[in-house]
């Protein structure tokens, strides 16, 4: 434990992953991270207008409340984040979160009270997941073989900083919206055997059909240890329901009082 944060509670959560995409040697192999409890420093984080200017500010929060020792923040592949930075919102405010959604049946904004104590861990098949952290898949058009890996923190922060050059540096209207192709770029390991960045970022930008890149984004998710972050939507006019994804920008960790 950090000597500075000895005095702050603590809290294990189990990881979505169980710990399997992580080497034997990585403190996270066991499946578990201790985090500490949100204190006034993470509201100065939550607050800080610079960190919410350049979108950090979720980032920030998520590696200060890491205080295990030997565990990397950057380490820390995308679905065991989100279940960290839930269980730091629950630990922080408590389970309701208050939120104004967009109707689907109406597009009328409508209030809903989120329990987020009922999210769930993703069901996913864990007898796929490798300590490599390495996983194949087959594009169905293009019938080459790609070697992928599950984004990290690590790999997220360099993606948000590699599409906000893109927009500072670039003229090109359409540069900031490249973050499809640039995750890819990263997430890609090997196409049909050969892992030259050169050829695999020059494959991804110029050659990879749009349904290859559906299908290789749709299989991610379907094996890649998450959170459902979703939750039952009702619409107080007309009565339907919808699954809706769960609100997770800045209002998250703000509840209405």
């Amino acid at each position: 434990m950090k000597e500075n944060e000895l005095d702050i509670p603590t809290e294990v959560i189990d990881l979505p992953s169980h710990g399997k995409v992580y080497s034997s040697t990585n403190p996270l192999s066991k499946g578990s991270i201790s985090i500490k409890y949100m204190t006034a420093k993470e509201e100065d984080i939550l607050a800080s207008q610079n960190l919410i200017k350049k979108g950090v500010h979720l980032d920030k929060l998520f590696e200060s409340v890491i205080v295990e020792d030997g565990v990397n923040p950057d380490d820390i592949i995308l679905g065991d984040k989100n279940a960290i930075l839930l269980a730091t919102r629950l630990l922080g405010y408590g389970k309701d979160y208050k939120v104004e959604v967009s109707d689907p049946f109406t597009l009328e904004r409508q209030s809903v009270n989120i329990d987020l104590s009922k999210v769930q861990v993703k069901d996913i098949d864990m007898s796929k997941l490798n300590s490599d952290n390495r996983y194949e898949f087959t594009l169905p058009n293009s019938k080459k073989e790609v070697v992928f890996k599950f984004l990290s923190h690590g790999d997220d922060k360099s993606i948000s900083a590699e599409t906000q050059a893109l927009k500072r540096i670039s003229k090109d209207i359409s540069a900031g919206g490249k973050e499809v192709t640039t995750r890819l770029r990263y997430m890609i390991q090997e196409i049909d055997g050969k892992s030259d960045r050169g050829f695999i970022n020059n494959y991804v930008n110029n050659n990879l059909l749009a349904s290859d890149s559906k299908a290789l984004r749709e299989y991610v998710r379907s094996i890649q240890p998450d959170m459902d972050l979703t939750f039952t939507f009702t619409s107080d006019l007309t009565g339907e329901s919808e699954v809706l994804d769960i609100p997770f920008g800045i209002d998250f960790f703000y509840p209405s009082e």
